[in-house]
């Protein structure tokens, strides 16, 4: 694999031609108001727009992504909270410069920089610019770096979808708000992909990245169907770990966006993918990217995420489209050989939950719907779709269709719904995904981030014809509700593990066997 490591340690080669490698590779925690490093100057300032914070390849790591008006000598400076005075930065800081290139899409440039040696437990606050111009200042705390954690998982903000962007940016942001209240430590946020309606429409991305939020908790940002028409999805987000590959694009990659990407954050190997590339054979070089992460990363790992956008198992308008029909063969017999634990899309724009899925197959013919408890066993994943996380656009559900697709019929347990889905739901209301990351076991949860109420865009522009549960019948519910909620028991942890001894000694007695499942 070609891997693009800049965003995994670009901080410090750089560091280690202004104050020496000895200094560099002590790290961020090393040199803070050590005197070791001033903030750089630069003779013309820069405009600076559009700054997120990034996941990095580890818990110590952040990438600050922005866009620019000038090709400055940029930088990203970063000291912990409390050594500010009344919000001023102290006199000697630690930062970290910045990659800058020309940007493809509306002029100006765009920027990068990876924050690294971060402590755990630790308030930051950094800003972006040079001396004389910086940005405004934001914050973000890491926490533990090992243990129990959780993340967010959003679905298709799309914003613009709706035809109104500034309706479409007011439900993202009060997803994120309401999700943030409720989950104040919540450590990332991770995207289901389409993030935009139209891939070079800046004021699109404007409205998507309105938020302070996107400051102040790291976006794991995962490239959709309308994200990859052009160049500002990677402009706009630097990812750790990418193998930017031509079978990871749909095209040419000088004028669009894709690549395969990795981290490794306390315990869960994510693994995040262009689902966008899928003829030619990409399929099988997403398998291959995969299968070499899990080879060289996987015993580094107590459960392997796999994230990308297009929904295998989509209940909704997606159902039977050939790209994805297509996906359902060439995808969920690797994912059980490789020991998958879950698989997060996004896309369909309704809400799935599977069963436990093995080979392509429901594992157990015997698993309720919507059970609230499942326990893996080898080879098992489960697999699911996020709504709307703005409110932009829902598909309704659609019923199982032999017709289209003889492999993707009713579930005889509950012929309304697909074979492989324990869980659908449309309700038209807005929601976000919730992912308890424990030592023996996932908590996934579908949570409610509105009501029928406004800010709702596909509701109060009259997209869909009717709001709330069972199809409009019944009232909607309230806002941090739960739409569905599952505790998965993953194979490998814990009593759970009726083959542990087997397991184990396939896996070279590692972390939890990620590994063993190589074939």
């Amino acid at each position: 694999m070609k891997f693009d490591n800049r965003a995994e340690g670009s901080g410090l080669v750089r560091r280690r031609a202004a104050v020496g490698a000895t200094a560099a590779v002590m790290g961020l925690s090393a040199v803070f108001g050590s005197g070791l490093m001033a903030a750089a100057h630069a003779d013309n300032g820069a405009t600076l727009t559009g700054i997120v914070l990034g996941v990095g390849a580890t818990e110590s790591q952040r990438v600050v992504s922005w866009y620019a008006s000038a090709n400055t000598a940029q930088v990203v400076e970063i000291a912990p909270t409390n050594k500010l005075v009344k919000g001023q930065f102290p006199e000697h800081t630690t930062t970290f410069p910045a990659a800058v290139a020309a940007n493809k899409v509306s002029g100006g440039f765009n920027g990068h920089a990876t924050i690294d040696g971060l402590k755990k437990n630790t308030t930051y606050s950094y800003r972006v610019g040079t001396e004389g111009n910086w940005s405004p200042t934001y914050s973000f705390k890491t926490q533990n770096f090992k243990g129990d954690f959780d993340f967010l998982f959003y679905g298709d903000p799309q914003i613009g979808s709706s035809g109104n962007v500034a309706k479409d940016s007011e439900g993202w942001a009060d997803t994120l708000n309401v999700s943030l209240a409720a989950n104040p430590k919540a450590e990332l946020l991770v995207s289901g992909g389409d993030q935009v309606e139209t891939a070079n429409t800046e004021t699109q991305w404007d409205a998507f990245l309105a938020s302070d939020k996107l400051r102040q908790y790291p976006w794991a940002a995962t490239i959709g169907n309308h994200d990859v028409g052009g160049k500002a999805y990677e402009q706009h987000f630097w990812t750790p770990n990418t193998d930017r590959s031509a079978a990871f694009y749909t095209g040419d990659a000088n004028t669009r966006s894709g690549g395969d990407y990795w981290y490794i954050y306390k315990g869960v190997l994510f693994i995040d993918l262009n689902s966008n590339a899928y003829a030619a054979g990409a399929d099988a070089a997403h398998i291959g990217y995969i299968t070499d992460v899990v080879k060289n990363h996987g015993r580094d790992a107590k459960y392997t995420v796999l994230v990308y956008h297009h929904a295998i198992y989509s209940p909704a308008a997606h159902a039977n489209d050939s790209d994805n029909k297509q996906r359902r063969q060439d995808f969920p017999t690797a994912f059980s050989d490789l020991g998958v634990d879950l698989v997060l899309q996004g896309h369909d724009h309704s809400y799935s939950r599977s069963y436990v899925i093995k080979n392509g197959q429901k594992a157990n013919k015997d698993e309720q719907p919507g059970a609230a408890q499942v326990v893996q066993g080898p080879g098992g994943v489960i697999y699911v779709t996020a709504n709307s996380a703005s409110g932009s656009k829902y598909y309704d559900l659609t019923a199982p269709d032999i017709t289209k697709d003889p492999n993707f019929g009713p579930d005889p347990l509950n012929p309304k719904s697909h074979w492989a889905n324990s869980v659908e739901n449309q309700e038209h209301v807005r929601t976000y995904v919730k992912v308890q990351v424990r030592d023996d076991k996932l908590v996934v949860e579908n949570i409610r981030s509105s009501t029928c109420a406004a800010p709702n865009a596909a509701v109060e522009l009259g997209k869909v014809k009717w709001c709330g549960p069972d199809n409009g019948a019944g009232a909607a519910q309230p806002v941090g509700s739960k739409v569905d909620k599952v505790v998965i028991r993953p194979y490998g942890h814990g009593d759970h593990d009726d083959q542990g001894d087997d397991h184990d000694e396939q896996a070279g007695k590692g972390h939890g066997g990620k590994s063993g499942w190589l074939k």
